[in-house]
């Protein structure tokens, strides 16, 4: 009888192995690449319930969802010399489960691996503005030659972003001068752009001015306003000869012809 209970308890756990390799159950975002005989079935299986007639039939479970693979920082010399730490971020997803598993032994560590090494070919070949400025065109260069690559392994990459660009300390020192530099300069052009419009407003107002003498005089009286507002203050205001001379002639001290004359006596 013990033998026998051996045997049937033996055969209940050789049941359950084989019920567990026969029945599965796949979620929404997974398929199951089948093999019979060691030959793979074209049509991926799932999601769902799946049998598999264990050990006849094999299945290999795939992902289809986004995967998001960080590349480590790579040591990259720009076309103009300058030695940079650059790291990136992938993101892809299976989109032929067949292909993925027969033409790639693996294909997560392939397109981190491939990932890497067009990190570096193609920011090598750029300058070190273009890698800090037009980080746009670089990512979408990096994103066509990695998904030309693992096209045939059934990969699709959806983007590839340039996440962090780690400069020298000595070329962080001359970035921040030269962008002193830059506002410095700025500022004076824009200093020298007001003095020069400051300068052909006041031609233009002294155009004005000189079609009336009486203008200026007015503009005397209202600077003169202006300074009266301060107690304390000296005022030095000029006297227009126009008016000296005006009184002149009602004294008789100035001929009608603008020059001066003492007074008149008359002889014996």
């Amino acid at each position: 009888m013990t033998g026998y209970f051996a045997i049937g308890f033996m055969a209940f756990l050789f049941a359950i192995v084989v019920l567990s390799k026969w029945i599965n159950i796949l979620r929404e975002y997974e398929r199951g690449v089948t093999f019979w005989l060691g030959k793979v079935s074209q049509r991926p299986k799932g999601p769902g319930l799946v049998f598999v007639f264990w050990p006849i039939e094999t299945m290999e479970v795939v992902s289809l969802r986004t995967v998001v693979l960080d590349v480590p920082p790579q040591d990259i010399i720009t076309r103009d010399n300058v030695s940079v730490k650059v790291n990136a971020v992938v993101y892809f997803r299976v989109v032929e489960p067949v292909k993925a598993i027969i033409e790639i032994e693996n294909y997560l560590f392939a397109t981190s691996q491939l990932a890497q090494t067009t990190l570096r070919s193609v920011l090598g070949q750029a300058e070190l503005d273009e890698l800090l400025s037009e980080r746009d065109k670089l990512n979408e260069r990096l994103q066509e030659i990695i998904d030309a690559q693992t096209d045939p392994w059934g990969i699709k990459v959806s983007a590839v972003e340039v996440k962090h660009v780690d400069l020298p300390q000595e070329m962080q020192r001359a970035m921040a001068r030269q962008a002193e530099a830059e506002r410095e300069k700025r500022a004076k052009v824009i200093h020298a752009e007001g003095e020069l419009q400051a300068s052909q407003t006041l031609a233009r107002a002294a155009d004005e001015v000189s079609k009336n003498p009486v203008t200026l005089q007015l503009r005397y009286l209202q600077t003169l306003s202006d300074i009266a507002t301060e107690r304390n203050s000296t005022i030095l205001f000029p006297l227009p000869i126009d008016l000296l001379r005006a009184f002149g002639k009602k004294l008789g001290l100035v001929e009608d012809g603008g020059g001066d004359r003492g007074p008149t006596t008359s002889g014996a």
